[in-house]
């Protein structure tokens, strides 16, 4: 009997169809799940689609594998990942590769990688980004691990991965132990940005001008045919049009406005804090999504809190509609430089040497924050592969200024109308900072000296020097 080329363990919708995706292209798959019954169903339902081999218990599963055999773990993050991967370690051989392509916690995985290499095993830990759809008909793919576990796996997993319109892959081997899944975590915290700006966008345009969900898919739908063309964009209009078919409303109004998360939006907030990197939009996105379940806080304070909120004022219904579609472009242009900036901070401290340019690259097709002008970030670090800020290349730079004026009048809006936009709000503080002469720093510098005797440099002179406030206030030199 042939013996298949890669396996997958964990067949819920994501293992199931990367399993398919993999026998569509050719490769002859092991499938293994807990309950034989997924496994059943699946060759029973797909197994047309190509060359499966069932396996119901582990032993058998890596029997019908290859060597150097490559098992894909598709299971739950934490410890379902640990108990699969401590049941399959005493079954392999040195050499061997398993795959964990869920969203793992990026320093799970570092301590998996380490484990595994002490018995000659490979660990690739490997985002996986395009959600069910992306699964089956091609994801953006993010592995990390050895580089010599890429060389047999790097091809298999750039067959099934989601092609840009230039024929590349968006598969590439991103770095050393954590780093693949360090940077879709990333991703999805760019991601978690870039819903809540398109979520701030409608509730202006729905609170500004008054107007149906239908009449903003329609906006949203013309936004996607220019420089905001993307996979987000794309639903925002197919979800807005959806009528709810038990009450005939529009669906959006009869969902709870209770954002739910799975972590991947914490943990990247919490990286950054300890990074030092400031992803601000990112941060504002997850504690949006936090405080609309706050249901309790929110309940008590509707119709008690003062709002003393102002009528939208604007100079014509379309005006408003660009400055909203200018501030939600310029607003999604910072969410993917800090985004980048998280990324640079981590290859350095963990010696990743990951290529920005490639993240741009693979983020092309195939995963959830797609969009068009990721092309325009891939020609920005290969003008520049040390690019401090994708704020300052040229082509940003420009695009960015032409936006600014109705960045700030969409974020005066909200604030006058009282129309909560955190996430606008917070990215052009952020683009402000950055471009401000001097910061109140300063004076946080001299507070901190004052109180606790931390020390602070001046603009004049080189070397860290103390004031002596409980003294005769001179300076010294720390």
């Amino acid at each position: 009997m042939a013996l298949a080329q890669i396996g997958v363990t964990g067949l819920a919708v994501m293992g199931r169809n990367l399993a398919r995706n993999f026998a569509r292209n050719g490769f002859t798959v092991a499938v293994h799940n807990r309950s034989a019954q997924k496994m059943h169903s699946l060759i029973e339902d797909h197994g047309d689609e190509g060359t499966f081999i069932g396996s119901e218990s582990l032993e058998e599963f890596v029997a019908s594998l290859e060597t150097p055999r490559k098992v894909v773990v598709m299971v739950q993050a934490g410890g379902p990942t640990d108990a699969v991967i401590d049941a399959l370690v005493p079954l392999l051989d040195q050499g061997d590769i398993i795959v964990d392509a869920g969203n793992a916690l990026y320093t799970d995985t570092m301590r998996r990688e380490k484990d595994l290499a002490s018995k000659g095993l490979h660990f690739v830990g490997s985002g996986v980004s395009g959600g069910e759809e992306g699964a089956l008909l091609g994801p953006s793919i993010m592995p990390g691990g050895p580089a010599e576990s890429y060389v047999t796996l790097g091809p298999i997993l750039e067959k099934i991965a989601a092609k840009a319109e230039d024929g590349t892959p968006c598969c590439v081997h991103i770095g050393p132990d954590g780093a693949g899944h360090f940077v879709k975590m990333v991703h999805n915290g760019i991601e978690y940005a870039d819903m809540q700006l398109i979520g701030e966008a409608y509730d202006l345009l729905r609170q500004g001008l008054d107007l149906e969900p239908a009449e903003i898919a329609d906006i949203f739908a013309e936004w996607n045919q220019g420089d905001l063309e993307s996979f987000l964009i794309e639903i925002t209009a197919e979800v807005l049009r959806q009528t709810d078919a038990r009450t005939g409303k529009a669906l959006v109004d009869v969902i709870k406005d209770e954002a739910g998360q799975k972590g991947t939006g914490r943990w990247t907030v919490k990286s950054g804090l300890d990074l030092g990197v400031p992803i601000t939009g990112i941060a504002e996105a997850t504690f949006a999504r936090a405080i609309s379940s706050q249901v309790a806080q929110r309940q008590a304070a509707r119709g008690v809190l003062a709002g003393d909120a102002q009528e939208f004022a604007f100079e014509s219904r379309d005006a408003f509609i660009e400055d909203v579609r200018l501030a939600l472009y310029a607003s999604k242009v910072v969410a993917y430089a800090q985004g980048f900036d998280q990324i640079r901070a981590a290859s350095d401290e963990y010696d990743w040497d990951i290529a920005l340019g490639d993240m741009a690259k693979i983020w092309r097709e195939g995963c959830i924050i797609r969009a068009r002008f990721l092309d325009r970030i891939t020609e920005a670090f290969e003008r520049d592969a040390a690019l401090s800020s994708l704020l300052v290349d040229p082509y940003f730079v420009d695009e960015v200024a032409g936006s600014v004026a109705a960045w700030r009048r969409v974020v005066a809006q909200s604030a006058l109308t009282g129309v909560p936009a955190p996430a606008f709000a917070s990215s052009l503080a952020y683009y402000d900072s950055l471009r401000a002469e001097r910061l109140p720093a300063a004076l946080i510098q001299g507070q901190r000296d004052f109180f606790g005797a931390h020390t602070y440099k001046r603009v004049d002179a080189e070397g860290t020097f103390h004031t002596l406030w409980s003294g005769d206030r001179s300076e010294v030199e720390a």
